[in-house]
């Protein structure tokens, strides 16, 4: 008897939905979050499991993991999809959800996500803590800027490393304000000093990773953009067209077309914001790079002349994202000359 199952995710409990292929309920339930409890319930019930689905979310990756490992056919569905197939249900509860998501899998309608490698993942989480540590430096700094501007005193422009003296000055002869101001110093003192830890650890570990290193032969990378790519990809064979790439990161046109309505939009902005960003941002240094040349920087100059420095800009991001994902493929550096058309031809179709 083939076996479809849909999970409803919460930080606590699981709503398990177990359906035949005829779409008859065979069991339901609710389990502990946890793998092993999971498993044990599946296990209890006779039939060969040919879907389990549920839905990505803070849980997903380390769930998909679990029941993989115990060797259930465990799929990851994208949130967006989810959502829209299930938002014809009148009542919105986990169990109507795990039900629903059982039906997707019977039925086949759903839109898998990968599930990254564990190493991706710690070096997910590597840039999330120093991209936090990073606002809150800024908060840190914005929030004295404006208590101090109502009393007249004047930050001004000045670098991080003259941050501190500054205000101090402006305080040293006013105690009160000392009592208050002070203490958000030490606070972001301290939030310096780790975020430069980690800021050192990201360029450590793009140091000895040999993706990072190649991926850093191409114009425009340093350490940060190169382990933001890499840890995007996570597997580079999983993309069979390294022309898909800017789409998985946001970075190609939508559109709306309907009838007679047929209107393009600015890019998606789907995918990880993230690797969308460090790839504008790496796009940015390459247009504005003196001292080096490279055929990138030549082809969005000439296309800025035309359609302006903002689309040239996510246009250059696009292809940069097309020509890692290929060097990653291919294992080869970045040629830094162009090579003539008719090369090109031949070492793409012979």
């Amino acid at each position: 008897m083939n076996l479809f199952v849909g999970l409803d995710v919460s930080v606590r409990m699981t709503s398990v939905c177990v359906m035949e292929v005829n779409g008859k309920v065979l069991k339901e339930a609710k389990v502990e979050s946890e793998p092993q409890a999971i498993a044990s319930l599946l296990g209890s019930l006779a039939g060969q499991y040919r879907r389990v689905g549920l839905e990505a979310g803070l849980l997903a990756q380390w769930l998909y993991s679990g029941l993989a490992a115990a060797g259930f056919p465990i799929i990851c569905v994208e949130t967006r999809h989810m959502k829209a197939a299930l938002s014809a249900q009148i009542n919105k509860t986990d169990r109507n959800d795990a039900r629903g998501i059982a039906q997707m899998m019977r039925v086949r309608l759903f839109c898998p996500v990968h599930v990254k490698t564990e190493r991706s993942q710690e070096i997910r989480m590597l840039l999330t803590a120093r991209k936090f540590l990073q606002l809150k430096i800024i908060d840190a700094e914005n929030s004295p800027r404006g208590m101090l501007r109502n009393f007249g005193l004047k930050v001004g422009a000045v670098t991080r490393l003259q941050f501190e003296a500054r205000v101090i000055e402006l305080i040293e002869a006013r105690p009160h304000l000392t009592i208050t101001i002070a203490p958000l110093l030490k606070v972001r003192r301290v939030l310096r000093e780790q975020y430069q830890f980690l800021h050192k650890a990201i360029e450590r570990l793009a140091a000895d990773d040999g993706i990072c290193r190649l991926l850093m032969t191409a114009p425009g990378l340093g350490p940060l953009v190169s382990l933001t790519f890499r840890a995007g990809i996570d597997e580079a064979a999983r993309l069979s067209r390294s022309r898909s790439v800017p789409a998985q990161f946001g970075l190609t046109p939508a559109s709306c077309q309907s009838g007679e309505l047929d209107r393009g939009w600015g890019i998606s902005m789907c995918g990880d914001s993230g690797v969308r960003w460090a790839l504008v941002e790496a796009a940015g240094i390459i247009m504005r790079q003196k001292t080096k040349s490279s055929p990138l920087k030549v082809w969005g100059t000439a296309l800025a002349k035309h359609r302006g420095p903002a689309k040239a800009l996510v246009a250059v991001a696009r292809r940069l994202a097309t020509i890692l994902h290929r060097m990653w493929i291919d294992n080869t550096e970045y040629r830094w000359q162009a090579q003539p058309a008719e090369s090109v031809r031949s070492f793409v179709y012979e």
